[in-house]
């Protein structure tokens, strides 16, 4: 009970910011379908209007994931944590899901916050793989160059400056729109 009540309040930690990201995205677009926020992107891309819901984007699916700064294990389970009691083909299901994680958060970056397939020269599928790729890559690149962080100390992070952060971007999203 103790532990399903701390993986809520661990999830809520990243949840939280998420959702909140996507409300504003949604805000700035007037819809959460992906075709209308990409063509809403027309003249500027969300990506340089909300950096911010930007950032918490990539910090929270980081964290979904339980890769780069939030997989790694800490304090009681040095040891290496739930991957370490797998070996094999069950290993490389658990990291291959988490890769699948990664990649769908990669893939769904794109339309949400860089323009999806706009781009010159190319189709835009093509458009829309490299930018995956792009996002992709920056994510696995992340991994060994953040400092790991306790998940405790994450929680608290979140709760005092990711979901504050995430309100003010919206506030300010809302207030764009509206004028």
């Amino acid at each position: 009970l103790v532990g399903g009540y701390r993986f809520l309040a661990q999830g809520l930690a990243y949840e939280l910011p998420h959702m909140f990201v996507l409300a504003t995205v949604a805000l700035g677009a007037g819809s959460l379908d992906f075709g209308e926020v990409a063509a809403a992107q027309g003249g500027l891309w969300f990506v340089v209007w909300m950096p911010v819901a930007f950032a918490v984007y990539l910090l929270s699916a980081l964290a979904m994931a339980f890769w780069g700064p939030l997989g790694h294990p800490l304090g009681g389970d040095i040891a290496g944590g739930v991957p370490a009691e797998l070996s094999g083909p069950d290993r490389l299901l658990f990291l291959a899901g988490r890769l699948a994680l990664l990649t769908v958060a990669a893939a769904a970056a794109v339309p949400m916050f860089l323009g999806g397939g706009a781009g010159p020269w190319l189709p835009g599928w093509a458009w829309s793989l490299l930018k995956t790729l792009a996002v992709l890559a920056l994510l696995v690149w992340m991994r060994g160059r953040l400092p790991a962080i306790r998940m405790d100390r994450f929680m608290t992070a979140a709760w005092t400056i990711l979901i504050p952060a995430t309100l003010l971007q919206a506030l300010v999203v809302g207030i764009v729109v509206v004028t």
